[in-house]
């Protein structure tokens, strides 16, 4: 599959803050990625980086070919920022118009606002708008050109349930004609209801590269932690942290692992199991991983 675009061992600092790290990451034609992680994990700095926005300290960044910096490259992708600001006195129209005539194949007007379930409201001021609505309106904007690649960042901020699934059916009609698309988001259920595959990051690292399914089951994992010397061999275990006498462990099945950590006899207390955050899987799995190929 054609690669539109990648990062290769790209690296953004902001002073003394690294907020990537050594990032490889490549988006092929007709994929939907989702981008997920917490918030500060580093996906709006790479969406930065993609659409040009940012340089990357080191490492190098690609886009349709050609270098994010272009803005003849620029041309062939949408965006919609976490945040946007609309003219409130323009009309709904007015501003679809405006950006459309930046492209040479801009998609029809009626067309783009009924996708998007905003086709009632092409005579409506900016400023009438619900918060919703305007959302949805600033993400319709980044299909205007006809992209080959959108980004999304954080698509379906401030909307409720049924403005985020016409969100959702409007992205959807995109990637089925063909269309590729990377949008962002820490809600997972979101990445699953639209993507195939998912980026996770987290502390400006790449986690996991994967399908939803595989996400999926490191999300479902428990993290179980107690006071302990040395560790039996436990069943399920998928990532082990020891901070002092204090034992982490991450897995899918708590009480099989707490059963058999009975029956060996091995001493143990201030036994605990909470769910883990996405991010705390993966980097717990990472390290287990790293640890083994040491």
């Amino acid at each position: 599959m054609t690669v539109l675009a990648r990062t290769v061992e790209a690296t953004r600092r902001y002073g003394d803050v690294v907020a990537l790290d050594r990032v490889s990451v490549e988006i092929r034609a007709g994929e939907l990625v989702g981008l997920l992680g917490p918030n500060g994990a580093g996906k709006s700095t790479l969406m930065n980086l993609f659409v040009g926005l940012r340089r990357p300290s080191s490492g190098t960044v690609e886009l349709l070919g050609g270098s994010p910096s272009d803005p003849a490259v620029r041309r062939g992708i949408g965006v919609t920022p976490q945040e946007t600001g609309l003219p409130e006195v323009l009309r709904v129209g007015e501003v679809v118009d405006f950006v459309s005539s930046h492209f040479p194949k801009p998609v029809g007007k009626a067309e783009l606002l009924d996708r998007f379930g905003l086709g009632e409201l092409v005579k409506r001021q900016i400023g009438g708008l619900s918060g919703g609505q305007k959302r949805r309106l600033a993400v319709a904007l980044a299909f205007a050109g006809d992209p080959r690649l959108v980004f999304l960042d954080e698509p379906t901020t401030g909307l409720d349930v049924e403005a985020r699934r016409t969100l959702w059916d409007g992205i959807r009609a995109f990637h089925e004609g063909g269309g590729t698309i990377l949008l962002t988001s820490h809600y997972l259920e979101e990445i699953e209801a639209l993507a195939e595959r998912v980026v996770v990051v987290g502390h400006g690292r790449v986690l996991a590269d994967d399908t939803v399914a595989a996400v999926r089951d490191v999300v479902g994992a428990r993290r179980v932690s107690f006071d302990a010397g040395e560790l039996p061999e436990l069943p399920g275990v998928a990532g082990v942290q020891r901070e002092g006498g204090r034992v982490h462990l991450v897995t899918s099945d708590p009480d099989r692992l707490v059963v058999e950590l009975v029956r060996s006899g091995t001493p143990f207390s201030g036994l605990e199991i909470r769910p883990t955050s996405l991010e705390e899987a993966f980097l717990t799995i990472t390290a287990a991983k790293e640890h083994a190929h040491a």
